[in-house]
């Protein structure tokens, strides 16, 4: 298996681009399941997930043709999506174990064919995440759905009509999901205690650009009102508000100045409040923001996870890493997952105080943190790995790396562009 071998020291300064959003980009993807039009999506990134997804789409009947900026870059990649047939109702177990974001196409195949057969899916092993739901929301809305031998079987043979559904916790899957399946739905849904993620308004514009009518975008409470057919439409994936807080943290941590390319402040307004407060000064530019932390030292900050607007569980691992190196006690209390701390003792072989008590880790900076072999258990907490490794002294060997490629489009060489010691050792 590949590796990243990271000397640290080295303040980070230059720009870096950021990429379109994989948690917008892979639902914008099955949204191509909804009509028999071609859907052209621009600025994806370049990722194992988009890849993964690719294929998933491939095998139901979507034609996929891509053009465009494939080694990366703010321009991205566009992607030419046409089903117009569908093949196949199956969401097969080999493709739908490496990605949870798989679900998202069982709402559009439930809409459009009435029918649908999706494995339970898979994906970083961060708490249970259950579909239920996804699944009980589609029951709403007239869908019948039996679990058999791993397989989700949904049929909804008078077709999906308009409901009520009030979610009873947040959840930016299930939101997508009804979302996506409402618009075909005969009547009018209201989804109640709806998601307000980002990725969530930019699927909704696309639908709305597709002819769908939705009411109440950015809100917790999204209107539907079904159509009879969607048509195709372009779009342009956002920027990756968790890649441009993520090169934050890594210029915060490093003692830099770093521009990014394509970040947005609104989409990241929760984590800059944060960074502001521990010390870092963050400035809009014409294309983008701009990073600094040259002279202050960090400052400790407490923070809690919530959905959006709050701070996002996809920062917790990166900014516990950086509170590691700052001056007094942080405490990290997480409200997402149950299970999102085991970065900590991989920290912890690199000389952090961190001392975790139920939902919430105290973490108290030291002076220095020490290069070590570690292991990336999940996506967020590998690339934590690769900022502490920035700011450590000697050198610091991340094992089980394929984490980083389902969400960090070529991490190594836009830190190396920047001033970072960092090399992938192939395996």
């Amino acid at each position: 298996m590949d590796q990243i071998r990271i000397r640290g020291g080295n303040p980070l300064k230059g720009s870096i681009n950021i990429a379109g959003a994989k948690n917008a980009a892979l639902p914008l993807m099955t949204v191509s399941l909804l009509t028999d039009e071609e859907i052209t999506l621009s600025n994806l990134p370049h990722l194992a997930d988009i890849s993964t997804m690719s294929h998933l789409l491939s095998d139901i009947g979507v034609d996929i043709a891509m053009d465009g900026n494939v080694s990366g870059g703010h321009s991205g990649r566009t992607f030419n999506l046409k089903a117009k047939d569908i093949l196949n109702t199956t969401a097969q177990y080999d493709l739908v174990r490496k990605m949870r974001a798989s679900i998202l196409v069982l709402g559009p195949l439930l809409a459009r064919c009435g029918k649908a057969r999706v494995s339970l899916p898979g994906g970083c092993a961060i708490g249970t995440r259950p579909v239920d739901l996804h699944l009980r929301a589609l029951e709403q809305l007239g869908a019948e759905i039996e679990l058999s031998e791993g397989y989700i079987e949904a049929e909804a043979p008078k077709g999906l009509s308009g409901a009520h559904v009030i979610f009873p916790t947040v959840t930016v899957g299930g939101t997508e999901n009804i979302l996506m399946a409402a618009t075909l739905a005969k009547g009018k849904t209201v989804i109640g205690n709806a998601a307000r993620e980002p990725e969530v308004s930019d699927l909704a514009h696309c639908l709305i650009a597709m002819g769908a009518r939705i009411d109440g975008v950015g809100s917790d409470t999204l209107t539907v009102e079904g159509v009879d057919r969607l048509h195709g439409a372009e779009h342009a994936v956002l920027s990756d508000r968790i890649e441009s807080a993520t090169y934050a943290v890594a210029t915060a941590i490093t003692g830099g100045t770093v521009d990014l390319i394509g970040a947005q402040f609104d989409l990241i307004e929760s984590v800059s409040d944060i960074l502001m407060r521990a010390g870092v000064e963050i400035s809009k530019i014409d294309s983008g923001l701009r990073i600094k932390r040259e002279n202050d030292s960090i400052q400790g900050v407490d923070v809690m996870t919530e959905p959006f607007p709050g701070f996002p569980t996809d920062m917790q691992a990166q900014l516990m890493a950086l509170m590691t190196i700052a001056e007094g006690a942080s405490m990290i209390t997480e409200s997402i997952f149950e299970n999102r701390f085991m970065h900590v003792p991989e920290l912890c072989r690199m000389g952090a105080d961190i001392n975790v008590h139920g939902a919430s880790a105290i973490v108290r900076g030291v002076d220095k943190i020490s290069g070590a072999q570690v292991m990336a258990t999940d996506l967020r907490a590998s690339v934590s790995l690769v900022l502490a490794g920035l700011a450590a002294q000697g050198e610091t060997i991340i094992n089980r790396v394929y984490h980083l490629d389902r969400g960090y489009e070529n991490l190594e060489e836009k830190l190396a562009a920047c001033g970072a010691d960092i090399s992938r050792i192939r395996g």
